[in-house]
């Protein structure tokens, strides 16, 4: 193929690229209006069914705290399996320790929150008197003594 020809083949690819396309529909719409109901009876639909927002929240927290043990377990029965004479008593109480101060964590911030004093705001109003006095400190000793002098 020549140099001509291969430009004519490569314009005549380009020009049927770019040739508009046929007027022919590629879809349809039913545009008739759908009826309010209709005689079928209603379907369970799969999935989670229908609740409230907080019971589905706390149905995804019990799922999600569920798979999270799966990996401790996973852990106890491999140590089982690979001492063959493991206590599964000690396994509890090693495995469960980490859980214990974080709990304790977890509430101790609860109840600091609690504990919090309410926050008051004062303003006063009144003519403020500057105060521009030196004060030299000076502290010596085993049995600190502090002398201010002005």
């Amino acid at each position: 193929m020549t140099d001509a020809e291969a430009a004519a083949e490569a314009a005549r690819i380009i020009t049927n690229a770019y040739r508009p396309a046929p007027e022919t529909p590629t879809a349809y719409r039913d545009t008739t209006p759908l009826p309010r109901y209709g005689t079928a009876l209603p379907v369970a639909q799969p999935g989670i069914p229908p609740m409230s927002q907080k019971a589905t929240d706390a149905s995804r927290l019990m799922l999600t705290a569920g798979l999270a043990t799966v990996p401790p377990g996973l852990i106890a029965i491999g140590l089982l399996i690979a001492s063959q004479h493991a206590d599964p008593t000690v396994l509890a109480l090693l495995l469960g320790a980490p859980a214990v101060p974080i709990l304790a964590l977890a509430r101790l911030v609860r109840r600091g929150k609690e504990a919090l004093p309410d926050v008051h705001h004062h303003h006063y109003e009144g003519p403020v008197h500057q105060d521009q006095r030196t004060v030299h400190t000076t502290t010596r000793g085993v049995w600190a003594k502090t002398n201010n002098q002005q």
